[in-house]
């Protein structure tokens, strides 16, 4: 059932020498920018140079004008006020940042993250009714809420005033009761749609300072420094695989660099027991390292220790709840990997889904917090929409994780009988149903992939840059690459192809990694495969080779390698698609 990638290999662009002169970069620098939809020298310079000036007017944003106003009148009232976020790294970054900046204004905020386990995702009646028995008066909400219409006007019957700020799809039945800021509305003149959470509530922070300023507040009050809250929001965008384009890599560009030396002791703390360098801190530690740290408490039902880490000025308490975080991240992985080594051996090699265009997996017991997880990892091994649900009692919940050319949100709304609730979008989405009607559901999800699914969706594939041969990989060459940066979704680091390698070496470092050293022509390289250990040893053969050039710094001497994505023996029926 597993599948070898397809290496798709993107031609060259008679475009690309234009943009090349026109923009003053290299052709092979301006073909990486054309892959990216970047056409012309004025989108060049402000990809490469993206200002905190071109960040857009938060005004745009449908709603922020009275969202705003609802919350000035709460602060001069002395109305207490709660910011309600959700318990991934995106929404514990927002309302860190809320709460941070309220505290900077001197305006005391509660807030509430709901117990994934016990009270699942966003608003419920509950929260809602103990905050207000708290005294609440206003609620921000920050990465959730769009969906919660019911809850939104239990609040306003209990005399509780509500902000929402999201980015999640709006539903088909949409209809505001308070202001609700989403830049996926339709009637929004903001014409960035893929902000994170935390990019929103950024943007509310920005018009709220602006209007505090207008009202002269700052004259009695020191002016919050917007820059300082910037490694927040990076670390909070990048978690949550929004592209890092337009809004977003200004946003994480201007946040590295604040992380570098990061105004929050948390944060230099999680740095530290992540093994992160501040001073070569990139988007994919922030994705591979910091992330997972800030998303396991919550998929453990702890949704404090990340906002504490984020919002405590005390270091005692920042190297705590960093020492915490790891813990939980290790307990998570540990987690995790048991549910997977028990999918593998006791359903998967036991079940017939060779056949099968869907993978729906249910069973007792499962950790609910990383059923999400636990479905990519299976969707990255057999490129199936794929749904794994845990069962307490007569309900089941879930999380499922799909491939391009299937809707999964979509496919569950035509399926809505099925479930009690289900939210999500094109690629990823959770749900609760009745444990009876599991089987309908694997049956209703793997009929609508067959009409929806075809063939060569099924077939994972790589998308290559440029075909490289390695000597022209030089220093410069491979320093330039990285104004690219930051990496992610909408701007993935660059994947390039290089053939017919001679391996002069091949050896196994760290246990389960390969490293080589290989020829082509009269130029010689070094190569690490990260976990390829397992096709090693390679001496004497020609193989073909997917790779990302890096340079590795090792005691100061300073030396080119590859980073290898993907490797086959020269000669077999290549993997290599020309892309026309």
């Amino acid at each position: 059932m597993k599948h070898k990638r397809v290496w798709r290999l993107t031609p060259p662009s008679p475009k690309s020498s234009q943009l090349a002169l026109e923009a003053g970069i290299t052709p092979l620098k301006a073909q990486l920018l054309l892959n990216r939809g970047i056409q012309d020298s004025g989108s060049a310079a402000s990809f490469f140079s993206p200002r905190l000036s071109d960040l857009m007017d938060p005004m745009l944003l449908k709603d922020m004008d009275l969202a705003v106003e609802l919350i000035m009148e709460a602060i001069k009232s002395r109305e207490q006020i709660a910011v309600y976020g959700d318990y991934d790294a995106d929404g514990i970054t927002a309302t860190a940042l809320l709460l941070n900046f309220f505290s900077e204004l001197d305006v005391p905020l509660s807030w509430y993250i709901p117990n994934r386990l016990k009270e699942g995702y966003s608003l419920n009646p509950i929260a809602i009714k103990k905050l207000k028995q708290d005294g609440i008066r206003l609620i921000i909400t920050v990465d959730c809420g769009i969906s919660n219409r019911k809850e939104i006007e239990l609040a306003k019957q209990l005399g509780v005033k509500m902000v929402v700020t999201d980015h999640h799809q709006i539903p088909e039945d949409f209809d505001p009761v308070c202001p609700v800021i989403n830049p996926n509305r339709d009637d929004s003149l903001f014409p960035f749609k893929d902000l994170a959470g935390v990019g929103v509530a950024f943007f509310l922070v920005i018009a709220l300072r602006a209007r505090l300023r207008d009202m002269g507040w700052f004259k009695d009050h020191p002016e919050p420094d917007l820059k300082r809250y910037l490694d927040i929001v990076a670390l909070g965008t990048v978690a949550d695989m929004v592209p890092l384009i337009n809004q977003n890599r200004i946003l994480v560009q201007s946040g590295l660099q604040v992380m570098r030396n990061s105004p929050w002791p948390g944060l230099k703390a999680v740095k530290d027991v992540s093994g992160v360098d501040s001073h070569r801190i990139s988007s994919h530690d922030l994705a591979f390292k910091l992330a997972p740290r800030f998303n396991a408490p919550g998929r453990l039902g702890d949704s404090a220790t990340g906002l504490t880490n984020l919002t405590t000025m005390n270091e005692p308490i920042a190297i705590e709840t960093a020492g915490r975080l790891n813990s939980m991240n290790i307990l998570r992985q540990r987690i995790e990997a048991d549910i997977l080594k028990e999918i593998e051996e006791s359903i998967i090699k036991k079940s017939d889904f060779k056949d099968r265009m869907t993978i729906v997996l249910a069973k007792k017991g499962w950790h609910e917090g990383v059923l999400g997880i636990v479905a990519s990892r299976l969707l990255d091994r057999y490129h199936r929409p794929t749904l794994v649900l845990t069962i307490r009692e007569d309900m089941a919940v879930g999380s499922g994780r799909s491939i391009d050319g299937f809707n999964l949100h979509r496919s569950m709304t035509r399926l809505e009988q099925l479930f009690e609730r289900f939210g999500g979008h094109y690629h990823a989405a959770g749900c609760t149903l009745k444990a009876a009607n599991i089987q309908a559901l694997a049956e209703g999800l793997e009929g609508i992939a067959r009409k929806e699914i075809k063939e060569d969706d099924l077939v994972p594939a790589i998308d290559i840059d440029a075909e490289v041969p390695i000597q022209e990989l030089t220093f410069d060459t491979v320093k330039d690459l990285r104004s690219l940066e930051p990496f992610g979704k909408g701007n993935p680091e660059p994947f390039f192809y290089s053939g017919d390698l001679e391996v002069l070496d091949s050896r196994v470092v760290g246990e389960k990694h390969l490293k080589l050293r290989v020829r082509q022509g009269k130029s010689l390289v070094e190569a690490i495969g990260f976990g390829l250990s397992d096709i090693h040893p390679l001496e004497g053969k020609m193989v073909n080779m997917v790779f990302t050039p890096e340079i590795d710094d090792w005691n100061g001497y300073k030396k080119i390698q590859l980073r290898i994505n993907e490797l086959e023996l020269s000669g077999e029926a290549t993997r290599l698609v020309r892309m026309k």
